[in-house]
């Protein structure tokens, strides 16, 4: 018999996989130990040469669903393990912290077993609205620092009593080892903020509210969310308008399968499967003919975004003892709980003032288990019935994206100004952090910087560089020079659409040079212009422009953005006509004011705040105003979005925008070609969530036998600029050794 010491890596914490281990061992009959060591899981095993082939296969194929190997590390042990190492039976002992890599879980949706015992009226968690278990429940969210052990969480302020105790050392139950364990008599309780209600009694009237009409707010995993009835058109515009939110789609969360399947299209078995697996994201999907959910959800939208219960709290909304399930609707507005522009409130004393004393919510539900950090949900759009991230938040960060290769040095990425997530990154590992928002408001910032530090302690990475936008003025960039001071780190800025390629070539593990093509509303231009339309030369040290857009003067700068309608007016009055739109045949006064039009040619003439800008995204803004679809856009990409859906029929104008844009590309990459000797393409940039140009776009090129990476699990837009700065970041360093 042989000691071996295996060190396993990935998510292999706050999953049930040491209690998994200890079950296997003594199902074979092996003695040794198990511990968490911070960043990887240790066993200390005695077994034959033939025991530890069979107990390696068994490792990796019945590992728990929620669990993911990436690196086993197995040897000998040189010398005699501890006497407390090699225990007869098999144990998990006390955790031992390590400097290493840190694998830490996502936020896990509640498990069927779960969700089968909160309705069983025998089980002593009989309407529990934390039931948990190690394959689900709370993770990222209530963790204070590795290795993840309770009293390590937000669960520490709650101490088991003697039957989670028993549950929890059963080696035998699947709470065994299973950080969040409680029961009613132990664990958090939910009230009404400010009200007298709790526990059973608090669910009913948040229920009746609903049905009446009302706007809860309620507390999640990770934030709060604002809710009403999904049906309810008069609920839904009072939301909007509290919320001065007036056109920009809200999430919807449906009962159960059966709902969703009668109120949307699911196109692929795969979509399914995302619907009901444990993330639980948001997905974009088709409204079947006789949907329900009011008009005023998605004003003008083909598609809503849909998702099924995650929490338990969740699933006792829409199915409680209570005598309201016959009224209580199959579809609720599940958007996140904030006020316009900032982020998602995390605690009581945030809901009270930006929620319910400002009149957005009419009552709020919580509980008293601190959220630690915020996770908005995800959001993934389905793209040639492929899967391809919009936002990347809880239930998949920080799941690290891993490089191939070598790399050296730890990184703290800020990312952009909207749509902000930031990245943290150590060695080969880039860990996207869950979505903080837009930095325009500076309540995000403060929350931008109060993740970066608690994320920075979780996954004990301590940057040697900062890297950040190129823009000036961002509020990112304010962020990253304070953050730069407190913790004596050098910032370094580098290009935003640079960023977006190399965010791409991440998301693929693709590290050779390409051709990028970043196309989205707007990025600080090295020359102090606005791009937004660019081809350049790339690889992991730095870029080159080859090419962009026929560029045009934007009156109003950056703060024109909103209004399609002045910027056609502006292309038409410059005459402007390219082969990707052409003015002519247009009037500027059936677009503005003559007060209006008349400010703009000022303007123009005058070179009066306007600046010189390649933006493909205000292209699809003027054409949409062109076109009569959109002059104003009340948020980011309302527009293009609206362009896209009239674009159904290749006949139709919005159509043949769409095919001339991607047949530019098409030709910019064939002649950058020719002076490159490069043909793989990485299409990046918040444009490319355009599921038609995307799609047009990389048929052309792949006629033309280019190779085409895209973006999947990395968003193409702001959101996934992070990855592309750590990247860089970790190539300046590896560059200096």
């Amino acid at each position: 018999m042989t000691s071996f010491i295996i060190k396993i890596f990935g998510i292999v914490q706050g999953v049930g996989f040491r209690p998994f281990v200890a079950r296997l061992a003594r199902e074979m009959g092996l003695a040794g130990s198990v511990r968490n060591r911070g960043s990887y899981v240790e066993l200390t095993i005695q077994c034959s040469e033939p025991q530890l082939d069979t107990f390696l296969s068994r490792l990796k194929n019945e590992a728990p669903e929620r669990a993911a190997i990436l690196k086993l590390d197995v040897r000998p042990a040189p010398s005699a393990p501890a006497a407390g190492l090699l225990t007869a039976p098999f144990s998990i002992i006390d955790s031992e912290q390590e400097a290493g890599a840190v694998f830490v879980s996502p936020d896990i949706a509640i498990c069927g077993k779960c969700r089968r015992e909160m309705y069983d009226r025998n089980s002593r968690r009989y309407l529990h609205p934390f039931i948990n278990c190690t394959a689900c429940g709370p993770r990222l969210t209530i963790l204070k620092s590795m290795p993840y052990d309770r009293e390590r969480t937000s669960m520490g302020g709650f101490p088991m009593c003697e039957e989670c105790r028993r549950e929890y050392t059963d080696p035998a139950n699947r709470r065994y080892d299973a950080q969040p364990v409680c029961c009613p008599h132990c664990g958090p309780k939910v009230f009404i903020l400010d009200g007298q209600e709790q526990d059973g009694e608090a669910i009913t009237r948040i229920r009746a509210n609903i049905i009446e009409g009302n706007i809860a707010a309620i507390k999640g995993l990770g934030g709060f969310h604002l809710v009403c009835s999904a049906a309810d058109s008069r609920a839904v515009s009072a939301l909007r308008q509290r919320k001065n939110r007036p056109s920009k789609p809200f999430a919807l969360m449906m009962k159960d399968m059966d709902t969703i399947s009668r109120e949307c299209v699911i196109p692929t078995a795969e979509t399914r499967q995302l619907l009901t697996g444990p993330q639980k994201p948001i997905l974009l999907l088709e409204r079947a003919a006789g949907c329900t959910a009011a008009e005023e959800v998605a004003p003008g939208n083909p598609r809503i975004g849909v998702m099924l219960p995650y929490t338990p709290l969740h699933q006792l909304l829409f199915d409680y003892p209570d005598g309201l399930n016959d009224r209580m609707p199959a579809a609720l507005v599940m958007t996140s709980g904030n006020p316009s522009g900032a982020p998602i409130c995390r605690t009581d004393e945030e809901a009270r003032e930006y929620l319910l004393s400002t009149g957005i919510a009419d009552t709020v539900l919580t509980n008293d288990r601190p959220i630690l950090l915020r996770a908005d949900d995800s959001v993934i759009s389905i793209t040639d019935n492929k899967p391809m991230m919009i936002r990347r938040s809880r239930g998949y960060a920080p799941l690290p994206v891993i490089l191939s290769g070598e790399m050296k040095g730890t990184v703290l990425a800020i990312g952009s100004e909207l749509k902000n997530a930031f990245c943290l990154a150590k060695d080969t590992l880039l860990y996207p952090s869950p979505y903080i928002g837009d930095m325009t408001d500076l309540r995000t910032a403060e929350a931008l910087e109060e993740s970066v530090l608690r994320m920075m302690s979780l996954l004990e990475i301590n940057p040697d560089i900062i890297i950040a936008d190129l823009h000036p003025r961002y509020n990112s960039l304010a962020a990253a020079k304070r953050l730069s001071e407190k913790l004596s780190v050098p910032l370094v800025q580098i290009q935003h659409h640079y960023a977006h390629i190399l965010s791409c070539m991440a998301d693929n593990d693709y590290r050779e040079p390409v051709i990028g093509a970043a196309f989205d509303g707007t990025g600080y231009g090295e020359d102090g212009t606005i791009w937004g339309g660019e081809i350049l030369r790339c690889d992991l040290h730095g870029f080159r422009r080859l090419d962009s857009i026929p560029p045009f003067l934007q009156p109003g700068g950056d703060s024109a953005a909103r209004s399609g309608r002045k910027i056609a007016a502006a292309l038409i009055q410059q005459g402007y006509s390219s082969p990707l739109l052409s003015t002519a045949g247009h009037s500027a006064d059936r677009l503005v004011s003559p007060s209006e039009l008349a400010a703009i040619d000022f303007q123009l003439k005058n070179n009066v705040n306007c600046v010189k800008s390649t933006s493909v995204g205000r292209l699809f803004d003027a054409c949409a105003a062109m076109l009569g679809l959109k002059g104003e856009s009340s948020f980011e990409g309302e527009a293009a979005m609206a362009l896209e859906f009239a674009a159904a029929h290749e006949d139709s104008p919005a159509y043949r925008f769409h095919e001339s844009l991607a047949r530019w590309t098409a030709a910019a990459c064939e002649k950058a070609r020719e002076t490159t000797r490069l043909s793989t393409v990485a299409l990046s940039g918040g444009v490319f969530q355009n599921a038609l140009l995307t799609r047009l776009t990389a048929a052309l090129l792949a006629e033309s036998d280019f190779r085409v990476l895209t973006h999947r699990q990395i968003p193409a837009n702001d959101g996934g600029i992070s990855v592309g700065q750590a990247l860089h970041g970790l190539c300046i360093l590896y560059k200096k050794q």
